[in-house]
């Protein structure tokens, strides 16, 4: 079952859609260890976004391509707006529909991947925590 969260967590962090906030109700209903759901679903989450940041960090040496989906005004604008918050977006990286995005162009600014990893760890870890003790709560 910790597997299948991970697959679950992993694949809800990159461009593609999903969640994993389901199962992992379900998992922490059912009895799992809290502790090890929280860690597979924040790991599985990061590397998720390592993906995106990846992509970023490729994704401008197709940008002349016909087929690359982001136009240089589009570009430019993520860019600007990377610029003007920064880092410290990624702490954001777990929402979604913006999160993914700012992983992505994490990679494109070529931000540190220590840095980068650190930060979205955070973000991610503090969303499953929360998940985690608000149901514990109401248990």
């Amino acid at each position: 079952m910790l597997m299948t969260l991970f697959v679950a967590a992993f694949l809800s962090a990159t461009l593609l859609p999903g969640s994993s906030e389901v199962l992992l109700v379900t998992l922490q209903m059912q009895g799992h260890d809290m502790l090890a759901l929280w860690a597979v679903a924040t790991f599985g989450n990061t590397m998720g976004s390592c993906v995106n940041y990846a992509l970023g960090r490729y994704a401008l040496h197709w940008q002349s391509r016909r087929w690359f989906p982001v136009s240089v005004a589009q570009l430019e604008k993520g860019q600007r707006w990377f610029n003007r918050y920064g880092k410290w977006s990624l702490l954001l990286a777990w929402m979604p529909v913006v999160g993914d995005p700012i992983t992505l162009l994490a990679g494109i600014m070529r931000l540190h991947v220590g840095v980068f990893l650190i930060l979205t760890t955070l973000g991610k870890a503090a969303r499953y925590a929360l998940i985690l003790g608000l149901l514990h709560g109401f248990s």
